[in-house]
């Protein structure tokens, strides 16, 4: 288990928007060992798509990005894909979600969900 402290390229990094959403979404469930779990699977249009769930586990090969109480859990097999990406939340016309801006992604679709590299 990895604990990311600072960021660089290599790092992944909670926006400020996703710290305050999950902040938000951690209290109402009173759970406060509550972790933001991002990971990739195979699917989509494009051939991985992001998935994001809440989880009071960690993986002994997990990577934690902690940011103002909040924390996110990555696998390993994840992270790699996710390597320099920021997750964000946005609200928009087609509604309000997490998403994930990865500078490893050559395409993603029309949704946002998936990608390919």
């Amino acid at each position: 288990m990895s604990v990311v402290a600072g960021f660089d390229p290599t790092e992944i990094r909670l926006s400020d928007n996703a710290v305050n959403k999950l902040q938000v979404l951690i209290a109402e469930e009173e759970n406060p060992s509550l972790r933001f779990r991002v990971y990739i699977t195979g699917g989509g249009c494009s051939g991985f798509q992001y998935g994001f769930t809440f989880d009071d586990n960690t993986a002994e090969d997990d990577w934690i990005i902690e940011r103002e109480g909040v924390a996110a859990l990555i696998d390993a097999m994840s992270y790699q894909y996710l390597m320099g990406s920021e997750i964000d939340y946005v609200e928009g016309l087609e509604g309000s979600k997490f998403v994930v801006n990865n500078p490893n992604a050559t395409t993603t679709c029309g949704c946002g969900a998936s990608f390919s590299i």
